[in-house]
């Protein structure tokens, strides 16, 4: 690494396309990668320096296979995943390129479950549990609608979007309120307990690929990457855009917040593959880099580590200047 680096990359090799890529966002299991492929996902679990003194760099560990069937499109981890309860507890939700949400649980010890949701109609673009008890789902997609899943794999709510939905977020600290981002440019957020929609944004431009809601900031700021540039939103002050950049020359495709620092984001875009880390207070930049191939990303819990789905590996960055 010259100094002029400001992180460092780690890979997993893969013998397949990683198209979808998921940190665990539990408190105890956050070094737990989900990796979903053209037919599967494989669970990792993952050690750094930063967090385990008895490891030298980084050291990665498969820990289990699930079988999907069919290519993975969405993950998310439920907030019950713990690999220090007994027995252990692996669960995650999985959307597939045949419209299915499969739940698949496992206490790694050989006793597992699948449990199938079918309601879309058409390609399910982003799936979510409720960050407090993971009893509920939410998912969105290209049928234009935002379903809401009970435990008993059954729909609950469902909310008209009058266009695809690209992304789902729960707001973290708001169990009862649901962002979605529309194809079209709108971002809507939905009460669930009074089953309507609360407020809406519009980006100005099309179309809207991925939104995120920050973990931090008190859940204020909304970011979204259209074809054409990057808009963030603070919901407390306007329904207009608050900022609005070109993070990439042909435009975005992927957009995350960083789940332990309040001004880190992440972006995909193009011309090729590339990979953006921004610091949204400094103006900073500490990670530019273009690869052959990447997909989703996704951001550790507690570490300034950004994986992403890659051609026969995933790549794992370590942020090291913020």
């Amino acid at each position: 690494m010259n100094e002029s680096t400001k992180f460092v990359e780690y890979t997993i090799p893969r013998e397949d396309i990683s198209y979808c890529v998921e940190f665990c966002n539990s408190e105890t299991s956050s070094q737990l990668l989900a990796v979903g492929t053209e037919s599967k996902v494989s669970i990792y679990q993952l050690k750094f320096k930063e967090e385990d003194e008895d490891v030298e760099d980084f050291e990665f560990q498969q820990l289990t296979d699930f079988q999907n069937g069919c290519r993975v499109t969405a993950m998310s981890w439920s907030p019950d995943t713990s690999l220090f309860s007994l027995p252990k507890v692996i669960r995650l939700a999985v959307a597939g390129s045949d419209r299915r949400i499969r739940i698949f649980s496992t206490d790694l010890k050989g006793d597992g479950t699948v449990q199938l949701l079918e309601g879309h109609t058409d390609f399910v673009n982003s799936v979510t549990f409720d960050p407090d008890s993971g009893t509920q789902l939410a998912s969105t997609g290209d049928d234009r609608w935002c379903r809401i899943w009970g435990q008993d794999g059954n729909q609950q709510l469902a909310f008209p979007l009058g266009s695809p939905g690209m992304t789902v977020c729960w707001h973290r600290d708001e169990p009862m309120k649901v962002m979605v981002a529309l194809k079209t440019g709108t971002i809507k957020i939905f009460s669930l307990t009074g089953q309507q929609q609360l407020m809406s944004f519009e980006t100005g431009s099309v179309p809207l690929m991925e939104a995120d809601w920050s973990l931090g900031n008190k859940g204020l700021l909304i970011g979204a990457v259209t074809i054409q540039e990057w808009v963030m939103f603070d919901v407390s002050v306007s329904s207009q855009p608050v900022e609005r950049r070109q993070i990439h020359v042909e435009g975005c495709r992927h957009f995350r917040w960083a789940r332990c620092h309040d001004s880190l984001a992440a972006t995909v875009g193009r011309p090729g593959r590339q990979i953006k880390v921004f610091n949204t207070k400094t103006q900073q930049t500490p990670l530019t880099i273009s690869q052959p191939i990447a997909y989703t990303i996704s951001w550790h819990q507690k570490l300034p580590v950004l994986a992403a789905g890659g051609d026969q590996k995933v790549h794992i960055y370590m942020i090291e200047s913020i």
